[in-house]
């Protein structure tokens, strides 16, 4: 028992070893994602919902909030059409050829893409979250161990 005593900090560290490197992947994983969600969004040149000093400036939506405000404002225009896609259709099947419905499909689509972006994001932001929740639990294992083992090698001599 004495010697699991002795060695608790070697214990501490090999566990913040492993919240260090646990979240290092969940930062890098986090910021990697939320910058490729923005760079994939910018490509597609959405500005709905920008500013025209924002749109003649270059700007495109690429962050969470304004995926969100211009999938509402998708939303409010699509539901102008049909409250639901069940009353689109009118018990009927999806007709490609009936603009309307094309219309109303399109904005589905567009709509959905932003609200799965807006997802991403805050995925994305709950990793970076817990990723830097990990790295100061692993400080502060680190600082723990150290001090444990300050105090055995004291207590030896």
């Amino acid at each position: 028992m004495a010697a699991i005593k002795g060695k608790t900090w070697l214990i501490l560290l090999a566990l913040a070893i492993i919240a260090f490197a646990l979240g290092m992947v969940f930062v890098v994983q986090g910021v990697t994602k939320s910058s490729w969600m923005s760079d994939a969004m910018r490509t597609e040149k959405v500005t709905l919902g920008l500013s025209n000093e924002s749109i003649a400036e270059g700007n495109f939506v690429d962050t969470a909030a304004e995926a969100q405000k211009a999938g509402d404002t998708i939303r409010e225009h699509r539901h102008k059409i049909a409250s639901t896609y069940n009353d689109l259709l009118g018990g009927a099947q999806f007709n490609a050829s009936d603009p309307v419905q094309l219309t109303y499909a399109q904005a589905l689509n567009m709509e959905n893409y932003l609200y799965l972006a807006v997802l991403g994001f805050g995925v994305a932001q709950m990793a970076l979250g817990a990723g830097a929740f990990m790295l100061v639990v692993a400080i502060a294992l680190g600082i723990i161990s150290l001090v444990l083992r300050h105090k055995n090698v004291s207590l030896k001599s």
